[in-house]
């Protein structure tokens, strides 16, 4: 997903964040980055261009961008935190031998797992939206369907 900087300036204006260049680095990285990158990723992305940003600066910006819901916070089998600036409903699929996330958009999925939930619901609970993560291993060379 490629993003302009003129369009990361008006995501964080859109949701009251002050236009910093540490927070366009970071949100310009996880765009560019576009595989779902931890801190560190994201921190050796931006290490040429912003040098004298700390780790501490990256975690505080990250923090504040999911409160603000510009990007998703995706955690991993091993507890990992990842992060993902795509807002538009999808799941996961989540290797569990090399910890590779991918994007799994697929509309007839959200439909039947809505119907399901619409007509089943869950006893005590309010369902705000669906993500699955689905675990497994990329077999060598295929991308799945819907990418």
């Amino acid at each position: 997903m490629t993003i302009g900087i003129t369009q990361i300036k008006n995501r964080l204006v859109e949701k009251g964040l002050k236009v910093t260049p540490q927070r366009i680095a970071i949100l310009d990285a996880i765009y560019s980055l576009n595989n779902h990158p931890t801190a560190e990723m994201i921190m050796d992305y931006i290490k040429d261009t912003h040098p004298g940003v700390s780790s501490a600066t990256i975690y505080k910006v990250l923090d504040a961008l999911v409160d603000k819901q510009l990007i998703r916070r995706v955690k991993t089998e091993k507890e990992i935190k990842r992060y993902d600036g795509i807002l538009k409903n999808h799941h996961h699929l989540y290797s569990t031998k090399s910890q590779e996330i991918r994007d799994y958009m697929n509309e007839e999925l959200d439909e039947l797992l809505d119907s399901y939930f619409r007509k089943h619901g869950i006893d005590d609970f309010e369902i705000e939206e669906i993500n699955l993560q689905i675990n497994g291993q990329f077999l060598s060379g295929r991308r799945n369907r819907s990418q």
